[in-house]
């Protein structure tokens, strides 16, 4: 009889300590949920924020004085900014490809998307209004680029 107490004593203590275990396991559960959830929210942000500075720069860049050279290296380092945080969101596999490109056709094609920084500022300005135009009005962008020129 001694022996039963002690067993069912030592069921009770396992069971208790499973469940402690297992709530402990579903609180951790929940905070890094919340805490990927936070990160994303930063990312997003962070891009959000590059995007509007491009497209700040993009608007100096259109007016007629100023160092336009210069100008142009700033707002495109602003999207090679805004490229690198969009591959840190989740579920936005569309929108990196066309913001990758983007920044690839201002890097290797200078002198072309120079003739289209209206419209590049545009289609900026929408996706920063949460419009999803804006990424159909840059892959057209993308699309007059001449691949094969310079």
């Amino acid at each position: 009889m001694n022996q039963e107490k002690i067993m069912k004593r030592r069921m009770i203590t396992a069971i208790v300590l499973m469940l402690i275990a297992f709530i402990a396991l579903a609180v951790f559960i929940g905070l890094y949920i919340d805490e990927t959830r936070r990160v994303q929210e930063t990312y997003r942000s962070q891009y959000m924020t590059e995007l509007k500075h491009a497209s700040e720069e993009i608007g100096f860049f259109l007016e007629p004085e100023g160092d336009h050279q210069l100008i142009y290296r700033r707002a495109s380092s602003y999207v090679s900014s805004a490229n690198s945080f969009a591959f840190l969101i989740n579920d936005f596999a569309d929108r990196q490809k066309v913001i990758n490109e983007l920044n690839t056709c201002l890097i290797k094609y200078p002198e072309q998307m120079q003739e289209r920084m209206e419209e590049v500022k545009t289609a900026i300005d929408h996706i920063i209004e949460d419009l999803d135009k804006g990424y159909d009005e840059l892959e057209a962008v993308i699309g007059s680029i001449d691949l094969k020129g310079n």
